[in-house]
């Protein structure tokens, strides 16, 4: 009886363990960095200069998180977020209109997502494939729009637009992080609480039953792709602002990357149908403290990108375990 009663409890704590592992490796990363670099690593400040550098990559990973659950994948986030910046960037200095500038970014991205989810849904080509495509096309387009160099914001006529990612909430909080916490509570309300969300998930997880019970899989590929496309513009407002510039050549690379990886690390399976929305905040995180602690601890920053695919490998292997188990 007391066997079983222990092999109850330790089955129960494993469950535990398994279902808040990322946390865990969070609190565990968090724990080596404080022993490591002290109250320096802990400080308030650090805190916001992690969110801070990794919140554009963050907004853009929470959209790729319902396009991956959804089954797909989309290669040409960082080229397309450059060309929704140099839309945006340009109507602004053109015009001197931030709003208007902001609404034609916002209906941009979207729209260019929204193309891209069609081609893949009607044309039943493969997700990889076809934006992989579309991330030639869009650097492309760039780089002739805006002859191999970049655009720099006119803060004469729209010194607002600075303000927009530039500005200090309190004093203490730089505004991307708050950019990302509204994406996040917004994409994560979706996800849980809404119709679109629950299908998203039906989709990845058994397309042919999904449409057998009703329901229309490739409006739904399409509308993840459309998300993906909100938070690609936002991103891109984010980024142009925050730097003040935008560059056809150097913005945006390897964003596509990143993004894919903190989902991975977060615990979204690449096969579609599992994870959750708040796993692409704790791999930003994961993904946020190495790089902070890489260079707290003077680490040669080549290496990087050697912990980032570990990382990554591991995460899979993880997901693969569990699924076995």
């Amino acid at each position: 009886m007391q066997n079983t009663v222990s092999k109850q409890r330790l089955d129960s704590l494993k469950k535990v363990v398994s279902n808040n592992s990322i946390v865990l490796v969070v609190i565990a990363m968090i724990i080596a960095g404080t022993i490591a670099e002290g109250s320096q690593f802990l400080s308030f400040q650090n805190f916001m200069n992690i969110l801070r550098n990794h919140a554009v990559i963050g907004i853009i990973a929470l959209g790729m998180s319902f396009v991956i659950i959804s089954g797909n994948i989309d290669l040409s986030v960082g080229a397309q977020m450059v060309a929704v910046a140099a839309i945006t960037v340009s109507f602004v200095n053109n015009t001197g209109n931030v709003v208007l500038g902001l609404i034609l970014g916002i209906l941009a991205g979207c729209a260019m997502s929204t193309i891209t989810g069609i081609i893949v849904t009607k044309g039943r080509v493969p997700s990889f494939i076809v934006t992989l495509g579309m991330m030639y096309i869009y650097r492309s387009l760039c780089m002739f729009y805006m002859q191999g160099g970049g655009f720099y914001l006119d803060k004469t006529k729209a010194p607002f637009y600075i303000q927009i990612s530039n500005y200090m909430l309190f004093g203490k909080i730089p505004m991307p992080v708050v950019y990302y916490a509204v994406m996040f509570v917004l994409f994560w309300f979706i996800s849980k609480y809404t119709k679109i969300g629950r299908h998203i998930y039906a989709v990845g997880s058994n397309e042919k039953a999904t449409r057998l019970s009703g329901i229309n899989t490739d409006r739904v590929k399409v509308l993840a792709y459309t998300l993906l496309g909100l938070a690609i513009s936002v991103a891109a407002i984010v980024e142009s602002s925050r730097m003040g510039s935008i560059n056809s050549t150097s913005s945006g690379n390897a964003y596509e990357l990143n993004a894919i990886a903190m989902t991975v690390i977060g615990g979204i399976s690449m096969e579609g149908g599992k994870g959750r929305i708040s796993g692409a905040l704790w791999g930003m995180l994961i993904l946020g403290i190495i790089n902070n602690m890489i260079t707290l601890l003077g680490v040669n920053v080549y290496l990087i990108n050697a912990f980032k695919g570990v990382i990554i490998i591991a995460a899979v292997l993880l997901q693969r375990k569990d699924r076995e188990l």
